[in-house]
């Protein structure tokens, strides 16, 4: 009996942990520790039509709790992609959800209709700024994230998530996501944070501000998956502070069917295939199963 193993949008997962999208790139530096297939599933890191320099460094910086980031998007374009990694990803038997990202809504479509040999679910990055939306991301956008997702629905016939912003309105953006057709949610992102140097008086990041992600961020993640398990019927992959089985069944209790691994891979690359064998071993001892998890926090005493 696979005590881990859940359906989410057709697609059966042998377990539900996979990566969080830029922190795993592609896998290629994780295969020689474990067979990549043994993960839920492999999150590419953003993936977009051209290439990106990425943003000023300092990149990274640590927190008490956590990290912050501002690597700006930095990847190859979509073309380099398809040159060598997304066919290697699939040729390690590994389930793919790839990240896709762009300026503006055509370019989401255009990187989603590539990828789409190689991908089993799409996720659409809404928190990068909209070009001709006066670079106001696209998940503080409800029309804007819409169109978006109403582009990539055309683009592909492999499901869509999109991947929600904690930093703007979730709720508004969800609904109208879902009235565009959008097969399930992602969240959270990173929340926006800032350190500073006190021996120059100035930001640490070179882009001044940046992604707060880590175990600090996981009751926000909690949260926010709670909420929208309330509001809608589109299956959740949640994120947002996972390093161990127990934060794993925390956003299970939540809502999510899914749960993505990600800082917490920087300082152990076996991060996730530890909470594997963590919920196989805990729920064994329980008699129960993921799938019994899944929302309970939901349901009346």
């Amino acid at each position: 009996m696979n005590r881990l193993e859940v359906e989410f949008l057709g697609i059966r997962f042998p377990n539900p942990v996979v990566t969080a999208s830029g922190t795993f790139n592609y896998g290629l530096e994780y295969a020689h520790l474990y067979p990549l297939s043994a993960l839920g599933a492999i999150t590419t890191k953003g993936t977009s039509l051209e290439p990106i320099a990425g943003a000023p460094t300092p990149r990274i910086t640590e927190t008490p709790m956590g990290m912050l980031n501002a690597i700006g998007l930095e990847n190859k374009g979509v073309e380099a992609y398809l040159q060598h990694e997304l066919p290697w990803l699939k040729e390690q038997g590994a389930r793919v959800i790839v990240n896709v990202f762009g300026d503006r809504a055509g370019d989401f479509a255009e990187v989603a209709r590539r990828v789409s040999p190689y991908a089993n679910l799409i996720e659409v990055n809404l928190s990068c700024p909209n070009v001709h939306g006066g670079r106001l991301p696209f998940a503080h956008d409800p029309q804007a994230a819409a169109e978006v997702v109403r582009r990539v629905k055309d683009a592909t016939e492999r499901p869509v998530l999109a991947k929600l912003s904690p930093n703007g309105p979730i709720l508004p953006v969800a609904e109208a996501l879902e009235a565009a057709g959008v097969d399930g949610f992602s969240l959270i992102n990173t929340l926006l944070g800032m350190r500073m140097d006190l021996d120059k008086k100035r930001p640490i990041l070179g882009n001044a501000s940046g992604g707060l992600s880590g175990p600090a961020i996981k009751p926000v993640a909690v949260r926010l998956v709670y909420e929208l398990y309330r509001h809608t019927d589109r299956p959740i992959l949640g994120m947002g502070g996972v390093a161990s089985a127990a934060d794993a069944l925390e956003l299970a209790l939540a809502g999510a069917s899914l749960v993505a691994v990600g800082t917490a891979t920087f300082s152990n690359p076996y991060a996730p295939y530890k909470v594997i064998k963590g919920l196989d071993e805990y729920l064994s001892e329980r008699e129960e199963t993921w799938r019994d998890w899944i929302g309970a926090a939901h349901t009346p005493n």
